[in-house]
């Protein structure tokens, strides 16, 4: 299947404007961006600049509100309503949600079925919006201490307890190679439940040629799969970017 490469520009192009970041995006060949706050975003000049350019935007985050915190839930869903105006203005098929940090005292397991429950009350958000939402796993041991959701497989079990094509699961390599490590056979196993990729080298959250990874076989195998979406370049280059961009855009052919 097709697999499409998106640039962070949050990360990758930190250093430059929206715009620029775009233009160099569209410059190197790539057809999507995609970022993290879209409440910091003007998003006038990004519709301007995405159609002067021709680029999508593969995805962006919804508010980040606890959703292992019942007491949040409205705030989530209100949230998460505003996030899909914005999302269906942009034409963003996927909007990534972090689920908030581990509560200390309370059981794992009722903070799983809060996390459930608060998706299912989602579904009345996003349905027929065409707008998915894609829960985040993150790693504790290096970037996210403390965070609730660490493992790709419980994902995996709330959006199958969840049972919406709407609600799917954000597969960041560098954060499962961390966390789980089996990355191939376990996105395989699962893929019916992957809404979009993120991708960066391990060791350093670097360009995706540098440490343990090979992301060539990777992204090799989720071509086997039936997956039709996009991978997000999330990390933080050693080089002038528009090196590592280069490389990973001959691995996309067009």
């Amino acid at each position: 299947m097709t697999l499409k490469a998106s640039i962070c520009i949050d990360a990758v192009l930190e250093q430059m404007s929206t715009t620029q970041a775009m233009q160099l995006a569209a410059e190197l060949g790539y057809p999507a961006i995609e970022f993290w706050k879209w409440w910091e975003k003007d998003i006038d000049e990004l519709l301007r600049t995405r159609d002067a350019l021709g680029l999508q935007i593969a995805a962006c985050c919804t508010r980040f509100v606890s959703l292992v915190d019942p007491s949040r839930r409205d705030e989530y869903l209100e949230g998460l309503a505003e996030s899909v105006q914005v999302a269906q203005r942009l034409g963003c098929p996927t909007l990534i949600s972090q689920v908030g940090d581990f509560r200390p005292g309370v059981p794992r397991q009722e903070q799983h079925a809060c996390l459930v429950e608060g998706l299912q009350a989602a579904v009345g958000v996003l349905s027929g919006s065409g707008v998915t939402l894609a829960i985040e796993p993150l790693n504790e041991l290096i970037d996210h201490p403390g965070y609730y959701l660490v493992r790709s497989s419980e994902a995996f079990e709330i959006v199958a307890a969840v049972n919406h094509p709407q609600i799917k699961v954000t597969f960041d390599i560098y954060h499962q190679q961390i966390s789980e490590g089996h990355i191939i056979a376990n996105l395989q196993a699962d893929i019916e439940h992957i809404a979009h990729f993120h991708a960066a080298g391990n060791p350093g959250r670097h360009e995706l040629t540098r440490g343990e990874l090979d992301y060539p076989a990777i992204f090799d195998s989720i071509r086997q799969t039936s997956f039709d979406g996009f991978v997000g370049l999330e990390y933080w280059p050693v080089e002038a970017p528009e090196i590592g961009l280069r490389e990973v855009a001959q691995w996309f052919p067009r």
